[in-house]
C-alpha cells in the first residue's frame, strides 16, 4: 500500500482549467474551529492524539437548532417512500432532518401479514444521521434482523453514498483511505493515525480502523456523472493516515471549490465518510461539526449535504442478490444538471 503525504493530494489543478462557475462559488462562512479541547494540552503516553480538529464551539448551538426542528418532523412524519417491499422487509428512502425512527411509524402495515390491522415486529437493520438523506433497511421479524445486522457488521452490505463538498479540489479521481477512528476525551468522534488503532481511549473505548474509497464525480460544474463503479478496485491509489491533516495551500481562487463526490465505505464507523471528507481538505457542505460551511450562496444550510445512495447485499430469505437505488437529492441534480 502506497503512503502519500497528504499535501501531494491537495495541489490546486494545473493552469488551464476552466474558471469556478459563479452560482456555485459564493462566498462561504465556516464556523471558526475552537472549543475547550483544541486548549487541552494532550498528556504523552496516556491516550493517542487524534489527528482531526475538535468540533467548532459554535456547532452546539446549530446542531441545537438542526436537532429541535428535525423532532418537530419527525413527530408529524407519516409516510414513509417505499422503493421496495416484500413479506419480509422495506427498502425506504430516508428524507434528511428526520430522525430514523420515525420511519418505523410512517411504513405500511399491510406487507408484513397481508392483514393490515396486524403490526409487523419493525426494526430498522442500519440507521443513518439526522441529516443525511437516503436508503433504509427496515426488517418485519426478528430472524431476518438478526441476520440483516449481523451482514452490516460484517460489512457484506455494499453501500455508496453522494456529498456535495466544499474545499480544495483533489488531483486525484480514485482514492482509498485508511484511518483509526474513535471518540476523543470530550466524546467527540475524531480521525486517528493507523498506528493507533487498538489503543486505549477515554471511557474504555478503543481506536478501531476505518476505510472509504472516494471517486471525484465534478468540481466546479466540470465532470461526468456515471454509476458506482466494482467494489474494492484494485487499481485505486491508497493513503494511510500517520498524522495531522496538513494546512490547505489551495489558490485562493479553488479553495471554496464545490465538489461532489461518490463515498464508498469500506467500514461501517459513525461520521466516517464526513471525517474522511474532513481529513482530505474538502468537508461536506453544512457539516458544521467537521469543518463545513454553515453558510452557502448567502443561506445558512439546514443540514449537510449527505445522500445514501445505494445498497446491495443478499436478500436474507430468498438468497437473492439485490440492489437498490434512490432518487438523487436535488442539491445533487442542481450540480449535475450544471456540469458540462
Amino acid at each position: 500500500m502506497t503512503k502519500l503525504p497528504l499535501h501531494l493530494l491537495l495541489q490546486p489543478p494545473a493552469g488551464g482549467a476552466a474558471s469556478p462557475l459563479p452560482s456555485l462559488l459564493a462566498p462561504a462562512r465556516r464556523l471558526a474551529a475552537m472549543s475547550a479541547e483544541a486548549k487541552t494540552a494532550p498528556v504523552s503516553g496516556e491516550y493517542p492524539s487524534p489527528v482531526s480538529p475538535p468540533y467548532p464551539a459554535a456547532s452546539k448551538d446549530v446542531e441545537l437548532r438542526r436537532a429541535m426542528t428535525a423532532s418537530a418532523r419527525s413527530a408529524v412524519f407519516t409516510s414513509a417512500d417505499v422503493v421496495f417491499e416484500d413479506e419480509w422487509l422495506a427498502v425506504v428512502n430516508k428524507p434528511a432532518g428526520v430522525y430514523c425512527d420515525a420511519l418505523l411509524a410512517a411504513l405500511p402495515r399491510s406487507a408484513a401479514s397481508g392483514d393490515s390491522a396486524i403490526k409487523p415486529n419493525l426494526h430498522l437493520a442500519n440507521r443513518l444521521d439526522r441529516d443525511t438523506s437516503g436508503l433504509m433497511i427496515i426488517t418485519k421479524c426478528n430472524k431476518v434482523a438478526g441476520k440483516l445486522v449481523k451482514a452490516f457488521t460484517e460489512h457484506k452490505v455494499k453501500k455508496t453514498y453522494l456529498a456535495l463538498c466544499i474545499g480544495c479540489p483533489p488531483t486525484w479521481e480514485k482514492i482509498k483511505i485508511c484511518s483509526g477512528h474513535g471518540r476523543s476525551k470530550h466524546g467527540a468522534w475524531r480521525v486517528y493515525a493507523m498506528p493507533d488503532v487498538g489503543r486505549s481511549l477515554p471511557g474504555g473505548s478503543v481506536v478501531r480502523d476505518m476505510s472509504t474509497q472516494f471517486e471525484v464525480l465534478g468540481v466546479n460544474g466540470k465532470g461526468q456523472f456515471r454509476e458506482p463503479y466494482s467494489f474494492y478496485s484494485d487499481d485505486i491509489e491508497s493513503i494511510t493516515v500517520q498524522e495531522k491533516a496538513a494546512d490547505q495551500t489551495c489558490n485562493d481562487d479553488v479553495k471554496d471549490s464545490v465538489i461532489l463526490v461518490r463515498a464508498y465505505p469500506q467500514s461501517g464507523r459513525t461520521h466516517q465518510i464526513r471525517l474522511h471528507c474532513q481529513y482530505l481538505g474538502f468537508p461536506i457542505r453544512g457539516d458544521v461539526k467537521y469543518g463545513g460551511v454553515i453558510e452557502w450562496n448567502g443561506l445558512e444550510c439546514d443540514g449537510h449535504a449527505l445522500h445514501a445512495e445505494s445498497l446491495s447485499f443478499v436478500h436474507p430469505v430468498t438468497g437473492l442478490h439485490v440492489t437498490f437505488q434512490s432518487p438523487i437529492p436535488s442539491w445533487a441534480k442542481d450540480f449535475i444538471s450544471a456540469m458540462d
